[in-house]
């Protein structure tokens, strides 16, 4: 969402010290057993939850952990393990100016947080998002416990206002440091999923159909992000995934959601016989296992960065100049971010109003990337 004034850069981003929580908060929160969880943006968004989520299921086993999230966002949870429900919901607050006027729409939705009768909610949000409508909506439902963090004050919407800390600090830390705030302890702090056997499966039965053999190695090209803003060429992209493969021996994988298959015939063309079309034939969980599998992924600032980082799968990211890479770079794979420094930078737009100079990248910068990547990935005899 677009920010007001965001601090300068921190290159001091991986060691940032919880905020203590006092003992009656931490008893408080320890006796909670019917937990929301809300993040209502993007899949992105609700992965970089994923290390909060599993420090809260581990701080609290036998409690209930449901997820209010958007339906885009919703399907996250096929890779989140600490997930026992999930809500899809689209929140008015989130609202691009797509939902109608309807208040009975909003009464109906605390009508459904009321009949699940939550002990608490933790909302989490961005650094230019606030939490009190999200919270409010949690009191008029009559859940006791309210937890988020903001820049302004919010009267009495939230039990535990935490105030936000640095623009900059990475998104994974800012979830973590609002739970640490009521006393959960986090014992890791990278990005992980996990994937089910089934989605294993089916995404090597999927590669197989194309002559792929289990042990082949691939480069998985992801091409296209939902913002135009985020999307570098995909004419450069496929001079880049052709070069490597050619260098390399390797086929390309190629994915995406259905709605871009509308505009993938270029792409594949330019890819010929190396390309392995799975462009809208793959869930979030056989994506993820395909990410998982491959040798190394080309990709814009979107998902698939963040499934990367949780896999270990070494990337190539076309990083836009929508956001600085501090809030949302991967932390615990190999990656080259690759993006030109622009005065615009960062925008926040969905779409660039000039033309994507942020990403003017010569794709011999991305076969250069992707190469030093590859090799130093080689095992050490």
């Amino acid at each position: 969402m677009p920010s007001p004034e965001l601090n300068a850069p921190d290159s001091k981003l991986h060691a940032i010290a919880p905020i203590p929580a006092d003992r009656a908060l931490q008893q408080q929160w320890s006796s909670v057993r019917n937990l929301l969880v809300m993040r209502l943006d993007n899949i992105g968004d609700v992965l970089m939850t994923s290390p909060a989520l599993g420090a809260l299921k581990a701080a609290l086993p036998a409690a209930r952990l449901t997820l209010m999230a958007s339906p885009g966002g919703a399907q996250a949870a096929a890779v989140l393990p600490w997930v026992d429900e999930v809500l899809p919901c689209r929140a008015l607050w989130q609202d691009l100016g797509k939902l109608g006027f309807d208040p009975d729409r909003e009464q109906a939705f605390i009508q459904t947080l009321r009949d699940r009768q939550f002990d608490a909610a933790i909302i989490f949000t961005s650094f230019s998002q606030t939490p009190h409508p999200a919270g409010f909506m949690c009191y008029l439902a009559g859940i006791p416990l309210r937890l988020g963090q903001s820049k302004e004050w919010g009267g009495s919407v939230l039990t535990t206002e935490v105030k936000a800390g640095l623009d900059t600090m990475h998104q994974v830390e800012r979830n973590l440091r609002l739970i640490e705030a009521v006393g959960f302890p986090v014992s890791d702090r990278s990005l992980r999923i996990q994937i089910p056997t089934a989605a294993q499966h089916s995404a090597a039965a999927k590669l197989l159909e194309q002559g792929l053999k289990p042990d082949e190695p691939y480069i998985l090209l992801n091409p296209w992000a939902s913002c135009q803003s985020r999307n570098y060429a995909a004419d450069r992209f496929a001079v880049a995934a052709q070069q490597l493969a050619a260098k390399t021996g390797y086929r390309v994988v190629v994915t995406g959601v259905a709605n871009d298959r509308a505009h993938s015939a270029p792409l594949l063309e330019q890819l010929g016989t190396c390309a392995i079309d799975l462009i809208g034939h793959t869930s979030l969980a056989e994506l993820s296992a395909l990410i998982a599998r491959a040798s190394l992924m080309l990709s814009n600032n979107t998902s698939t960065m963040h499934l990367a980082d949780a896999t270990r799968t070494p990337s190539v990211i076309l990083f836009a100049g929508t956001e600085y890479e501090c809030q949302w770079q991967p932390r615990h794979t190999a990656a080259r971010l690759l993006r030109q420094p622009t005065d615009c930078s960062p925008c926040y737009a969905f779409t660039c109003p000039f033309k994507l100079e942020c990403l003017d990248i010569a794709p011999e910068q991305v076969v250069e990337a992707g190469l030093a990547l590859l090799q130093a990935s080689l095992p050490v005899c």
